[in-house]
């Protein structure tokens, strides 16, 4: 039984912020809760310390105004170690969950230390909440701002990145890791990075479904407002919160803008067999989404629960979570995990406009952010190229598997091809939307590694203990003859040029592309395609890659330095077909293997683009090009004629993926020129591109 030990003329003086709140008479703590009885703030002195020091009883006719708790306690400082604790009904089939014993988590806490502990009782214990100070000497510090058409972003784990012996960093698996490497992010050419979930989360596996199984990637959100405890150099309560900082700082020194991967659609707690670890022993009727009267969760996400996004109360939460990264942390913009999951009602309808997702477009506090979805759920909603308005960019999800299918050799994919080449006008031009709205992407973290989707037909995720039935059975992939890593020539040849040939479909598209950690040197999951709880080499970045696959490293540097200098590639507004420029040359043209204009309803594997370099109002440094962009994706050499209007300039090869390194790339536009009769052989399953002389 904890002892509850009254404090003496304690003065109510303001409710809002949320959360633990430093000034110089003490800490404000604030939480909103409409169906507590009483409300108590327990204080700890050490982070191992299993019962509180103190214990701090709210008084319901002075310290709560409406449905918000909050208490002054004068002395505490930055530093202080807390959780709440909530007495109120319980009634599970109603969908009470309040219990006087549990502790909970604010979800307002700025940071979490500790680890989960067990009581007496079968209660879970979460992580300590840790009273900090926001103050942080930015040195000046700003958003980078850069135009979301002019990005390439670089989708990484904080651990993943530098945990691994190969890494030789001094500060393994952390923030602080992550600044040795900044050499490299800028040598590779990339302009942001965008981190799998960095907000608090359990670092194993709190339901026993495997035991000790780690939570690696981090979503299964338990305080969205705090930087992840274990990727902090530091053991040091709220250490984490500072270091965090001085990466973000050190990434916009180098030019770097960071994203967060943010998980706004569940949590931890999981169905009403999980824990009460903060949102459930608060108010759970207005955090989550229930059905039955209250006794079962929605499952729109496939985790146990649905966060009620769209309830005013969590409208808010989300909002103030959203401006706290910004403001106090100088993040750049923000991809939202299952962001359909937003676009539903308290009852898990879909919903037109819906509030939240119209409210962060258009706060003005977050104007210079960039917003990006993953526009669908796991309850069937499919979003791409109609979520939200002209603010909400999309990972495009059918740019992905259209490609896939053009490179495997899918027959009847050369229009579609063309499609996502173009930036996937079919999919937002009609509402208004740019390129930029689409990011283009072929691997994320959720499936094959590159190397793997060359190398795999079949998923293997044995060891994530689940039999092999999670991770998705349709990834589009092919192994050309041998199931995983083989020492066939041939094979091996031909896997290296289907990563070549589409990581220069990425970077050559219209659109924002998005490479994965490790895919610019063949990192290999070994067929998992859903390493989850891989926290080991299976999903660290293997660093001798970048040696030994140096040549390929080469390839995708030439690659973006190419994309940061072509404007034509850049495109705010969709090609048309039709003239831009004084010269009366169409912005982009179509032909087939005969150098005639494509017939799309009967095309033969092939496709060339002459892509014409911008107006000179678009390009006033004139560093724009035209381009022809080549590519046959059949299994077969083709006899290929280059179009007329070829002629009367000189072009010289950019790359050529069916050729061995260095004759694969001319980062320099110093390749070889065209055949003067304009008839090559494109070899079979190839890319080149050829651009024009200044």
């Amino acid at each position: 039984m904890l002892m509850r030990n009254p404090l003496p003329e304690l003065q109510f003086t303001y409710t809002l912020p949320y959360g633990a709140n430093v000034s110089d008479r003490g800490v404000q703590f604030t939480i909103f809760s409409r169906s507590a009885t009483g409300m108590r703030v327990l204080l700890y002195d050490h982070v191992d310390d299993r019962d509180p020091t103190e214990v701090i009883d709210l008084d319901r006719n002075v310290d709560r105004w409406g449905d918000v708790w909050s208490v002054l306690i004068p002395g505490l400082k930055a530093g202080q170690l807390y959780h709440f604790q909530a007495n109120g009904p319980f009634d599970p089939e109603a969908g009470q969950w309040f219990d006087g014993n549990a502790r909970l988590v604010d979800p307002y806490a700025k940071a979490l230390a500790g680890c989960f502990q067990e009581s007496t009782d079968g209660l879970i214990r979460p992580p300590k909440c840790v009273v900090i100070d926001d103050h942080f000497d930015w040195e000046g510090d700003r958003h980078l701002r850069r135009p979301l058409s002019e990005s390439i972003i670089y989708e990484m784990h904080v651990r993943g990145f530098t945990q691994s012996k190969t890494a030789k960093v001094h500060c393994p698996g952390s923030y602080l890791g992550v600044i040795e490497k900044i050499p490299y992010l800028q040598s590779l050419g990339i302009t942001a990075v965008e981190l799998m979930p960095v907000h608090e989360f359990p670092i194993k596996d709190i339901h026993g479904n495997v035991k000790d199984r780690p939570n690696y990637w981090g979503y299964d959100p338990l305080a969205f407002f705090a930087p992840h405890r274990g990727y902090s150099h530091s053991t040091e309560p709220g250490a984490q919160v500072n270091e965090f900082k001085t990466m973000v700082k050190a990434l916009h020194n180098a030019g770097i803008e960071v994203i967060l991967d943010v998980v706004f659609n569940h949590t931890c707690e999981g169905n009403e067999r999980g824990p009460v670890l903060s949102f459930k022993g608060l108010e759970n009727q207005t955090y989550y989404m229930l059905s039955g009267g209250g006794a079962h969760y929605g499952n729109y996400t496939g985790c146990g629960n649905t966060f009620n996004g769209n309830h005013p109360v969590c409208r808010e939460l989300i909002f103030h979570c959203l401006r706290h990264w910004v403001h106090n942390y100088h993040i750049d913009g923000f991809r939202f995990d299952l962001a359909s999951i937003l676009s539903r009602d308290r009852y898990g309808n879909l919903i037109p406009n819906a509030p939240v997702i119209d409210l962060i477009a258009e706060d003005p506090m977050l104007a210079d952010t960039k917003i990006i979805a993953e526009a669908w759920d796991a309850a069937g909603a499919y979003q791409v190229g109609s979520f939200g308005d002209l603010r909400w960019a999309e990972w495009n999800g059918r740019y992905r598997d259209d490609v896939r299918r053009y490179w495997r050799g899918d027959p009847g994919m050369v229009g579609a091809m063309a499609t996502r080449l173009s930036g996937s006008s079919d999919l937002y031009e009609h509402s208004g939307r740019a390129p930029s709205n689409s990011i283009n992407f072929i691997t994320s973290h959720d499936g094959y590694t590159m190397n793997d989707l060359v190398s795999y037909k079949d998923k293997h995720n044995d060891a994530n203990g689940e039999g092999n039935r999670d991770g998705d059975n349709n990834n589009l992939s092919d192994n050309y003859g041998v199931e995983g890593p083989t020492r066939k020539k041939h094979i091996e040849q031909l896997r290296l040029r289907q990563i070549k040939n589409m990581l220069s479909t990425l970077l050559i598209s219209q659109g924002v592309p998005m490479l994965v950690m490790g895919d610019e040197a063949r990192r290999t999951q070994k067929g998992n395609n859903n390493a989850y709880c891989q926290d080991n080499e299976t999903s660290w970045m293997n660093w001798s890659l970048v040696e030994s696959n140096a040549d390929l490293l080469r390839f995708v540097r030439a690659l973006t330095a190419f994309r940061r200098q072509q404007p034509a590639l850049m495109r705010n507004r969709f090609l048309s077909g039709r003239p831009s420029d004084a010269r009366g040359v169409p912005d982009v043209s179509w032909f087939e293997s005969t150098g005639k204009p494509i017939q799309w309803e009967k095309p033969d594997g092939t496709l060339v683009c002459w892509l014409a370099k911008p107006s000179a109002s678009d390009d006033p440094a004139g560093f724009g090009r035209d381009m022809l962009i080549i590519m046959n994706g059949t299994p077969e050499t083709k006899k290929l004629v280059l179009p007329e209007m070829v002629r009367g300039q000189r072009w010289r090869l950019f790359l050529d993926t069916s050729k061995d390194s260095p004759e694969d790339m001319y980062p320099d536009l110093d390749g070889p020129e065209p055949p003067a009769n304009r008839h090559l052989d494109l070899p079979y399953r190839s890319m080149m591109v050829y651009v024009a002389e200044a």
